[in-house]
């Protein structure tokens, strides 16, 4: 059965997905509706502030606040000193305090749990827009998992303030805050130790998360940690995460045999070189970083860019940002730093104006695409973009998001690879995480992990990383059966006589150049778009596609949005210039059995014919 509007889906306290399950209740949502946003109990987490995070802001106001503030939390001091740089570079005029909270001493004591501080951004109530973009956008607020770990200790007086930090700069090449190499062995914000590459250290003779009967949410943390997360147990699930991303850990096991097979299995893939010892040779666990979002690793993508360019003496210069992209890619890009060039249609022709600019004397910091792109699922061709970026001297950033590293291959052609794991690694629906990868092999290794080592902060909450790390242990199985229902449903949407178009990565004209990154045993994904001849279709499939409807793609189950008019509702002029159409539906295929997807769609065409 299908959700009813606003509620979780899945139906659970933190959900990644809101139930639209009708075109008009999208077009209601985007329009602030009453009969809409007052049922909405969730949504996506960086569009929706999720309602436990709600309280623990009124929480705060109470305690801290002045009258006609409102507070924004992040988790630590450098992503809140960033909210305040923006409001400082964007809307100066605007009074902007921080407040930081850390636990008390006696709870400081016992580093053996991982505890969390929070830091405030407090701000004139009617400039909540401003801030909101930065929690959209970078990805960088705290998650509903650590807002309800904050608020128990706030209200049992476990969270105290400190005193705040000098003032910041809202300069756009300061954005790292300056400061000791910090990723010496030493003690985090959480009481978890640190390797030399900045990523948390196993330790040993831990208690390790093990257990057969995986369950969701506040029982599995319950039965697993008694509610107290032990700090070692975190760190070997970001570690088995970490090298699942690198390919050395595939088995779908319990976390200590995962581990264990995971070193043998590197051990060979770097002897053998078979399939995952290819992407090995580029780069192992050390080159992978984890973040709280997707959007998150895109960021810092981007302020890792910058800051290496400064590092270099270079000057300030735009990025290029190349296909039309998730919303937030663009804005990031536009809105921190100098700018960007769009290149909103990612073809062959677009790369011959850049190359033509380029030849010129023009230059830029980097290009951002996506492989494939979301929503039109066209994939671009990476091994030019790579001659280019040797040639002329700029960063290649790839997001594999909706590819996904088991399908295709695209680090050797990148320097940087990022990727939402809230969609199909985790595939569950009930948790955030990006990841970014440096490529070992490129030339600008060296001076990106220098500023990597210096300044990553490991803000990926423990919780988040519990579930990310269960979820995805059966991540390559799934792979191989969602490849093959999303093809099937392709096909079954292609015979309809109303379906003008049906983009998928294997039916678009870029075909070849996905298939260029498709590793050996690699198929074309989950998602997928149609069109249809007459607009007025559009709406009569949607709300009769008996799957169930939201934001997200990458789940379990069979998900579906009218994607365009969530993501660009106020700009849908400006997307049809570049072949997106605001009647687009957008799906991603689940688990489910191809059969009775076909029936689901044969049904929802049906009713076009009886309207």
């Amino acid at each position: 059965m299908l959700a009813a509007v606003g509620r979780p889906v899945p139906d659970i306290p933190h959900a990644t997905s809101v139930s639209l399950p009708t075109w008009r209740s999208n077009v209601g949502y985007e329009e602030g509706e009453e009969w809409v946003v007052s049922k909405m109990q969730t949504g996506y987490p960086r569009f929706f502030i999720h309602l436990i995070i709600q309280e623990l802001e009124k929480e705060i106001l109470s305690q801290y606040g002045r009258s006609g503030e409102r507070v924004m939390l992040f988790p630590s001091r450098r992503t809140a000193q960033r909210c305040q740089a923006f409001f400082q570079d964007k809307r100066s005029e605007v009074s902007v305090r921080l407040l930081h909270l850390e636990p008390t001493s006696s709870q400081l004591k016992n580093t053996k749990y991982v505890l969390s501080k929070l830091s405030c951004v407090f701000f004139p109530a009617d400039e909540f827009p401003t801030a909101k973009q930065v929690w959209q956008h970078s990805g960088s607020g705290i998650s509903s998992r650590r807002g309800e770990f904050c608020l128990k200790a706030l209200k049992e007086g476990y969270l105290v303030p400190v005193e705040g930090p000098a003032p910041v700069t809202s300069s756009h090449h300061d954005l790292f805050s300056k400061g000791p190499r910090r990723y010496q062995r030493g003690t985090s914000q959480s009481g978890i130790q640190y390797g030399m590459n900045g990523h948390i250290q196993p330790q040993a003779n831990g208690n390790h998360v093990n257990g057969s009967d995986f369950q969701d949410q506040d029982q599995f943390i319950e039965e697993r940690f008694g509610r107290n997360l032990n700090a070692e147990n975190a760190a070997r699930v970001k570690l088995a995460i970490r090298r699942r991303i690198a390919g050395s850990l595939t088995e779908d096991l319990e976390l200590d045999d995962a581990l264990a097979a995971s070193e043998s299995g590197q051990q060979k893939c770097q002897q053998d070189h078979n399939v995952e010892g290819e992407r090995l040779r580029y780069g192992s666990e050390d080159d992978v970083y984890l973040y709280p979002t997707g959007m998150n690793a895109i960021f810092s993508a981007h302020l890792l860019v910058m800051e290496e360019a400064q590092r270099r003496g270079r000057p300030p210069l735009k990025s290029v940002c190349f296909g039309f992209p998730y919303i937030d890619t663009l804005k990031v890009l536009e809105k921190w730093g100098p700018g960007a060039k769009f290149y909103g249609n990612g073809t062959d022709e677009d790369l011959d104006d850049l190359e033509r600019r380029l030849e010129s004397g023009e230059r830029f910091a980097a290009l951002f695409t996506e492989f494939p792109s979301n929503p039109l699922l066209r994939s671009p061709n990476l091994a030019r973009i790579r001659q280019l970026g040797d040639k002329y001297d700029f960063v290649v950033v790839v997001d594999e998001t909706v590819g996904n590293y088991i399908n295709i291959n695209v680090l050797p052609h990148a320097d940087i690879v990022v990727s939402s794991l809230t969609k199909i690694f985790t595939g569950e629906c009930n948790v955030m995480g990006g990841s970014l990868v440096l490529n070992h092999s490129q030339r600008l290794w060296k001076q990106l992990n220098d500023v990597l080592q210096e300044q990553y902060e490991d803000n990926y909450w423990a919780e988040d990383a519990v579930f990310m790390e269960r979820n995805s242990r059966d991540f390559v199985s799934r792979i191989e059966r969602i490849n093959v229902n999303a093809e099937a449903t392709a096909a079954t949407l292609q015979k309809s006589p109303f379906v003008k178009e049906v983009y998928y990565p294997s039916l678009v004209p870029s075909k070849k150049y996905y298939d260029a990154c498709k590793t050996p045993n690699g198929g074309y994904g989950g998602l997928l778009s149609v069109t249809f001849h007459n607009k007025e279709h559009a709406p009569i499939f949607f709300d009769n596609l008996a799957i169930q409807k939201g934001p997200s793609l990458g789940t379990n189950f069979s998900l579906s949005c009218p994607f365009v008019l969530l993501a660009h509702y106020n700009e849908l002029d400006w997307v049809q210039q570049f072949g997106v159409d605001p009647y687009l539906v957008r799906i991603s295929v689940g688990l489910e059995d191809p059969a009775e997807m076909n029936n689901v769609c044969e049904k929802a065409l049906e009713a076009i014919t009886q309207s």
